[in-house]
């Protein structure tokens, strides 16, 4: 028996790659070496990159397929390129095994299906199989092209395999495989392994992806999980928009709850073995009930956060650098088990320049003004871009086009989903607008190598987009945008290790969860404010006490809006803590270590009203500016079963996640016994300053905050000036008013004053005390009063951090 041409996977390691490719030998490193760590991975072999080779050779391939390379002259020639790949993949789909090789890949097949059983007891003879490509270049350390190569489920024959291998064969030399080597002179001495591995019966249960590092940002502090129910090709190609759950691996490591985001998938199709004979797997349609229902649960998806942690710090041990992964898995539905499917190295977000911050913005200019948002999706890429819709639904019709006419450089390709195939026209395209995917499927990662925006999972996108007409990609965090006409792009790049050194605390005012893990990177020193009123106009979406009581107002329609709001949460009370928790602690985590200032919901009446069912509990008034607002809501029983909610998950994300890093403000607090009465409110639901280490907060925004400080301070172990409504309260005038707009001043001397006494009183009690606002970036000379003044942080916007630190620079060089 030649042993080169079958490798069993527990006699694999990563040191084998040359014989078996990247994916079987990280298959056979963990087999070897995770067995005693109950990590579960389906045993099976590897045709070796030698039996490739001794096929190639029998059948004469070699020269007949360098000459057909030669003659690709373009890589941009699409009907060229498929011709030539055509013609090379079914020679070698025509071509037979040499005798000997035949006989050693059916005596393994034989012998792997012989270790397991049928339902009877007796020894399988043809178990099911999966048949995977597993390339000498591919799924490596430095290089990787997601689903370059093929995979074939649930194969049983002798037949159906050798067939299956010879297809994995054929795949070296599909139109995006020559593309995408020819682009990177890849072609000299690649060879294909083939494993064929035992397959879990995840179409009884569920399947999907893992990253141990977020595929957009790169924060390396979170698992990504991507799922949905039977086997995880409809994950992996896009055919769905999958579940995702988010994981915080330090509250992992601590054995706390590390569950940061959970999102239900749009899935309305599983792929299962087929039950029409000649078929191995189909897609069968989800009734309703499985389509609003998480395809894992939080146990098992905590399980599969605790292997990626081992799997990752083991293959960061292996390689002796910082190695985040891509993992495949399946949970098989007949026992129940998770198992590891696969894991190769992520080589992309992990590869960018942390050294360089890159941003892009929309010009607010008077196209920004007209433009509308048409349809939106998962963003793909931070980048932005604009370009023609192009839509294409499939690449079948490209042989009666010139390759300019079927698609121009430049474009924006509009389409159902798109798989690897579509590489060569995708690295062309300014951008990718898909119906279907989630950002963890094979066209996301391609998008992201690439280097092209993408905006998937739109599950309209196609009806909604028009051919030929200007739209521009917007990605914002996890959201993408995808808004009409060719709007204006500003990019800002921020050289960290340029960026000088401050005594004062620079931190950031964030909104939009979605968006905080781009931030991971920059150079504050925490958050200094977290509005909660975006959580609840953007998470949660209804008006709290509307949540809690809207079975007691007899409006059906609004009772129906908000059971489909609801969907796959216990109940209404479970959805909005839910909600408030995912959305904090996900700005929490990614400025571990440093302080979250989250400030307790501020909406004005008038804003309330807005949510969903709030005009059946807030009143009409006539200047809710300084009406019911921020503290005198909170212990009103009109409101503090609401607060109740507010208390309850900042108490969660402290204690149960471990994220004590997170401290709360108390917004527009009138008096000093108010302040004790918001804190009292607060312990009746558990939430008590001191209690493991809570801190409390007050926005000092209010001419009573001033003048008070003092009495204030005892009570309280920050202030955070919100010059806003200090303004407009100093000066008397409603800033929401166009009729007095014009007297409103940040720089006016009385405001001043004001500022100067807060931080003069807070220096003598020894109270922190910043500002959140962007005064001090827009008004160099109200940053180099603070500094004097001896402001202990500054606050401000994302986008404006290098003309913040550009202007406090100079303001501290000219003291």
């Amino acid at each position: 028996m030649d042993l080169e041409f079958i490798k069993w996977f527990d006699d694999i390691s990563i040191h084998d790659i040359n014989l078996v490719g990247g994916k079987n030998a990280s298959l056979g490193e963990m087999i070897s070496n995770f067995g005693n760590l109950n990590i579960k991975i389906p045993y099976g072999f590897a045709v070796t990159t030698s039996a490739f080779d001794c096929f190639m050779n029998y059948n004469n391939l070699p020269g007949f397929i360098s000459s057909c390379i030669q003659n690709i002259l373009n890589n941009n020639d699409l009907v060229n390129l498929k011709r030539i790949g055509m013609k090379i993949r079914n020679v070698i789909l025509e071509a037979n095994f040499p005798k000997n090789l035949e006989m050693e890949i059916i005596k393994s097949y034989k012998k792997l299906s012989g270790l397991y059983r049928d339902f009877d007891g007796k020894p399988q003879k043809n178990t099911d199989v999966a048949v995977r490509s597993s390339g000498t270049a591919e799924d490596l350390p430095d290089a990787s092209f997601a689903g370059q190569q093929e995979t074939y489920l649930n194969v049983r024959t002798n037949k159906e395999l050798l067939f299956s291998i010879k297809k994995c064969f054929a795949s070296l030399f599909t139109d995006r495989a020559i593309s995408y080597r020819r682009s990177r002179d890849m072609f000299h001495n690649v060879k294909l392994s083939v494993g064929i591995q035992k397959m879990v019966r995840s179409d009884l249960g569920s399947a999907g992806v893992a990253f141990s590092i977020d595929t957009e940002s790169g924060y390396d502090e979170i698992i990504v999980i991507n799922s949905a129910f039977g086997l995880g090709e409809i994950v992996v190609s896009g055919q769905v928009n999958p579940d995702e759950l988010i994981l915080f691996k330090p509250s992992l490591k601590k054995q706390k709850d590390p569950i940061i985001e959970k999102k239900i998938g749009y899935k309305t199709h599983k792929i299962v073995y087929a039950t029409n004979p000649g078929e191995k797997i189909e897609k069968i349609k989800l009734d309703n009930e499985y389509q609003r229902k998480m395809s894992i649960t939080d146990e098992q998806a905590i399980q599969l956060g605790n292997y990626v942690l081992t799997l990752e710090n083991y293959y960061c041990s292996l390689y002796k650098r910082w190695c985040p992964l891509d993992i495949e898995w399946g949970i098989d539905g007949l026992n129940g088990e998770l198992y590891i499917l696969q894991a190769r190295p992520e080589t992309v977000v992990s590869k960018a320049d942390s050294s360089v911050i890159k941003t892009y913005n929309l010009v607010k200019d008077d196209k920004f003004k007209k433009s509308k948002i048409i349809v939106e999706g998962v963003a793909v890429g931070k980048k932005m871009s604009s370009g023609r819709v192009r839509k294409l639904y499939s690449l079948d019709n490209r042989d009666n086009l010139s390759s300019e006419e079927f698609f121009k450089p430049g474009d924006i390709l509009v389409t159902d989903m798109t798989d690897p195939d579509w590489e060569p026209i995708m690295k062309i395209s300014s951008g990718i607008i898909t119906n279907r995917g989630g950002r963890t499927c094979h066209a996301s990662i391609v998008a992201r190598e690439l280097g092209v925006p993408a905006i998937v999972g739109t599950i309209n996108g196609t009806d909604l987009l028009k051919d030929g007409d200007q739209v521009t990609l917007v990605n914002e965090g996890d959201c993408g945008k995808v808004m009409s006409g060719s709007l204006s792009l500003k990019i800002d790049e921020i050289y960290v290790k340029d960026l000088p050194k401050l005594n004062t605390k620079i931190m950031f005012n964030l909104a939009s969860p979605e968006k905080s893990f781009n931030y991971h990177n920059y150079p504050v020193d925490g958050v200094g404010l977290v509005r909660q009123e975006f959580i609840f106009n953007n998470y949660i979406k209804v008006h709290p006490m509307a949540l809690l009581r809207h079975h007691t107002l007899g409006d059906v329609e609004l009772t129906k809006k908000i059971t489909q709001l609801i969907s796959g949460f216990k109940n209404e009370r479970e959805y909005c803590l839910k909600r408030l928790i995912y959305g904090l602690s996900r700005i929490a985590c990614t400025f571990k270590n440093k302080d979250v200032i989250v400030r307790f919901s501020d909406f004005k009446s008038n804003e309330y009203r807005n949510l969903l069912g709030g005009q059946y509990f807030e009143p009409n008034e006539e200047n809710p500016m300084i009406g019911w607002r921020g503290a005198s809501r909170y212990y009103n029983d009109k409101y503090k079963e609401a607060f109740g909610l507010e208390c309850e998950a900042i108490k969660y994300i402290r204690d149960d996640m471990g994220l004590t890093n997170v401290i709360v403000m108390i917004p527009f607090c009138r008096t000093v016994k108010e302040c004790i009465q918001v804190q009292n409110t607060m312990r009746e639901f558990g939430l008590e300053r001191g209690k493991n280490g809570l801190q409390v907060y007050l926005m000092c925004e209010i001419p009573s905050n001033v003048i008070l400080a003092e009495q204030f301070a005892k009570h309280v172990d920050g202030f955070s000036i919100g010059s806003n409504d200090l303004t407009q309260l100093t000066l008397g005038l409603d800033r929401d008013s166009e009729l007095v707009q014009y007297l409103y001043n940040e720089l006016d001397d009385a405001v001043i004053e004001m500022l100067k006494i807060a931080i003069q009183k807070c220096k003598k009690t020894g109270t922190k005390i910043g500002i959140c606002g962007q005064g001090p970036s827009d008004y160099p000379e109200l940053a180099k009063f603070l500094l004097d003044e001896g402001i202990n942080s500054i606050s401000i916007t994302p986008d404006s951090l290098l003309r913040t630190i550009n202007v406090l620079t100079n303001s501290s060089l000219k003291k």
